[in-house]
């Protein structure tokens, strides 16, 4: 039997009825994908060094796309690798958004969250720095052509090499908050213009980063007069709220905080004319954050002419630059991560006797997982988020005993049957019984060996911290454009020549 997967006909899409032995068989000869309409045979974009090339179409076009090219039966090893697609036109739609609600804030993306080469090279096409914070993720930003002049380099601990880099590159602003931050760039990069990182309320965020970087307001008087005292170039205040910040407040907060900062600038003898307004945006709650933000800059800064396209206002000593690092914000719902079904077991108890207890109004916590299933990526690859970045996430099905089932505008894991539902927990790859994906979770009771399943909003903090631990290769990724006047436009930003 031929099991190679074959996209479902744009004419004829999988009936909304989809569960089951409904579902739209996708089991069929290669030779009929050669009459799909919609599928990209050729990029549309050429491929940037040893990354794949760019596509067009939707993610669900992707997907059916890549799992037609794989023939479980018959692939050589590490053929059916988990894989992510990256649909750009989502982060182009993102900038859009950032700048309707916050004109006055330069985005300059934090590189750390996702490094991907599309993405910072569509992201300097749309006119966002890059908040960088190593050598590395300088080299790879600059090694696209990128100026130095839109990079800051938001790490207050750096090694003395990085410095010395930094200077040789001419990346000139970087952040700091203590006192041998500012003898080292006196050292090895003196000319470098400065930003007092301050410490905020980062209660409120997934990821608090209070503990290891910021100075307290009582802190930065002393810190400004050694700059003095060293003839450094402070030019303002940064701050961060944690990242994946909840409480549109903490944002007020820390503004009143930099304004303090502001004015122990001018009682040390410096005109402070930057702002950066750190991290922690995320899709769900950004309109709510960026109407405080905008409130709270107007009420805190009153005084200041806004720089326009956040250049700094020629012959004015109070023009304001202000910069945002956004990172999860443009990228987690650009990715979505298909994983293979590699292996299944039965989750029962071995205790004589013992079954699992079933559903019931009070909830899953009653529940013990019926069935085990092992994926072909998990903690250690792409899903180190749900370690180091406190995700959760939420397997739908991609294929169902071979057939297509996957509606991403559903939000139900691929069957609409609830009563076909059975718990089950989800395993990653590798010999380490840490790599548990989803220890309990609903999926349809038809899944099978070789089946698929997805995750969406997998583009944030999940790429760059993968690793190879058990010689298991790291996912990699399909890229389109997107569909319509969205996705001309993405091309024609990728493809353009100038950054």
């Amino acid at each position: 039997m031929n099991n190679t997967y074959i996209s479902p006909p744009a004419t004829a899409p999988p009936s909304p009825e989809l569960c089951n032995s409904k579902a739209h068989d996708i089991s069929a000869d290669t030779a009929i994908r050669d009459t799909f309409d919609f599928v990209s045979s050729k990029p549309v974009v050429e491929a940037i060094g040893d990354h794949a090339p760019i596509y067009a179409g939707s993610v669900g076009q992707q997907l059916q796309e890549s799992l037609a090219q794989i023939d479980i039966d018959g692939c050589a090893a590490d053929g059916e690798n988990a894989f992510f697609v990256a649909d750009l036109s989502e982060v182009y739609r993102q900038h859009l958004r950032w700048m309707r609600e916050l004109p006055r804030v330069v985005p300059f993306y934090a590189v750390k969250c996702n490094p991907d080469p599309y993405v910072l090279r569509l992201l300097a096409a749309l006119g966002c720095g890059f908040d960088c914070a190593s050598n590395g993720e300088i080299n790879s930003v600059l090694d696209l052509g990128i100026s130095p002049s839109r990079i800051i380099y938001a790490n207050p601990c750096k090694a003395a090499s990085f410095v010395r880099n930094a200077a040789a590159r001419n990346v000139g602003l970087t952040t700091f908050d203590n006192a041998d931050e500012l003898y080292k760039m006196k050292r090895f990069h003196p000319k470098c213009k400065l930003v007092v990182r301050i410490l905020t309320d980062d209660s409120k965020s997934v990821c608090q980063l209070g503990l290891k970087f910021g100075a307290p307001l009582d802190n930065v008087p002393r810190l400004l007069a050694k700059a003095k005292e060293l003839d450094l170039d402070v030019v303002g205040v940064s701050f961060h709220v944690g990242s994946g910040c909840y409480d549109p407040d903490s944002f007020r907060d820390a503004v009143g905080r930099a304004r303090k900062a502001f004015d122990m600038g001018r009682e040390h003898g410096y005109t402070f004319d930057f702002l950066d307004v750190g991290g922690g945006y995320a899709h769900d709650n950004f309109e709510p954050i960026a109407s405080v933000l905008r409130r709270a800059i107007d009420d805190y800064f009153p005084d200041q002419d806004f720089a326009p396209g956040g250049k700094l206002v020629e012959g004015k000593q109070n023009g304001l630059r202000i910069i945002g690092e956004p990172g999860r914000y443009y990228v987690q719902r650009a990715f979505a991560l298909a994983a293979n079904i590699i292996a299944r077991r039965d989750g029962k108890s071995d205790e004589a006797g013992e079954e699992p207890v079933k559903k019931t109004s009070a909830g899953e916590a009653e529940e013990k997982p019926e069935v085990m299933y092992y994926q072909n990526d998990g903690v250690y690859g792409a899903f180190n988020c749900i370690l180091f970045d406190h995700q959760e996430v939420h397997p739908k099905v991609l294929t169902l005993d071979r057939k297509y089932v996957y509606r991403p505008e559903v939000d139900a894991p691929g069957c609409e049957d609830v009563s076909d539902l059975q718990a089950c927990s989800v395993w990653g790859p590798t010999c380490d019984s840490i790599d548990c994906v989803r220890p309990m979770v609903h999926l349809p009771s038809g899944l099978k060996v070789s089946d698929w399943l997805v995750y969406e909003n997998m583009g944030a903090y999940t790429i760059c911290a993968a690793s190879g631990f058990n010689g298991l290769r790291r996912s990699e990724v399909r890229y389109t454009v997107g569909e319509g006047h969205e996705a001309d436009m993405v091309q024609s930003l990728l493809s353009a020549g100038a950054l």
